[in-house]
């Protein structure tokens, strides 16, 4: 499962989605994210099925590595399903004890499930078409105007790029650690919740320790070469928008004003 984690990660093909400015893709992402809130039907969800999936078909990212990516937060799909399941007032239709599942439960279930499916692919795309570097100039170029309440943006980029970079590397240590673990006898799949959680502190340990002694590295290689960042700074490539990334902006509010639309039916 460990290996199944695909956010953070990028996905090297030539597509479209991949040459388009990283602003036009954040902005993209905001988006459709936020469509996803701007109602509850069908038609609205299955036509913001469609655009994720003609995304993907554009973006070249196999559909079966973006799914694979599910399978770490599938947790929290069945709790919130089942969450939403027994909580929700409404027309009764099976009673479990104490517990009464409703329609409106139900539904509101399968919308959650849905919604948070589409939010997790859509923001998994983001990152699999974009490169560490790419998404931080695009994050400190879009929240320049944060530099007028003296909030550090480039720092701040910089702190999530850094983040993202080393997901992908925490995933390969975990999973190092673990074939260590279990070579030595240890057991991280059977048992009570307990004996689970008690069989993750010789997991946990080493990796917060390599996860410090890798940040520490950074941060010593950052000052060995000057390293500051901020105002003065030039970009080796600096972002320029082109006539796709025009088209793209096009597309994406013919997307909000056609979900808006829908949601009004």
């Amino acid at each position: 499962m460990i290996r199944d984690i695909t956010i953070g990660q990028y996905y090297q093909t030539d597509s479209v989605i991949h040459k388009l400015d990283p602003r036009v893709k954040l902005a993209g992402t905001v988006i459709f994210l936020i469509s996803l809130f701007i109602g509850k039907s069908v038609p609205l969800y299955l036509f913001a099925a469609m655009f994720l999936a003609a995304m993907i078909k554009i973006s070249k990212v196999p559909f079966r590595f973006i799914v694979k990516g599910l399978k770490a937060v599938l947790f929290i799909l069945i709790f919130s399903a089942v969450f939403n399941l027994f909580l929700t007032p409404g027309t009764p239709v099976v009673t479990l004890w104490r517990l009464t599942i409703t329609w409106e439960g139900i539904v509101t279930a399968l919308y959650m499930i849905f919604r948070l499916l589409m939010l997790i692919i859509g923001s998994s795309l983001l990152t699999l078409t974009t490169t560490p570097n790419n998404l931080t100039d695009g994050l400190e170029k879009s929240l320049g105007f944060l530099k007028i309440f003296r909030v550090p943006v480039h720092e701040v980029a910089m702190m999530m790029s850094i983040a993202l970079r080393f997901i992908p590397i925490l995933i390969e240590e975990t999973d190092k650690i673990m074939k260590a673990q279990t070579a030595r006898g240890a057991d991280f799949d059977h048992g009570n919740i307990i004996q689970r959680a008690k069989a993750m502190v010789p997991l946990l340990v080493p990796l917060f320790i390599s996860a410090f002694r890798r940040a520490n590295d950074l941060a010593m290689a950052m000052e060995a070469r000057c390293y500051r960042g901020g105002s003065g700074r030039t970009k080796m490539k600096p972002l320029k928008y082109k006539k796709r990334d025009i088209m793209a902006y096009a597309i994406l509010f013919v997307y909000l004003a056609a979900m808006i639309c829908i949601s009004r039916i």
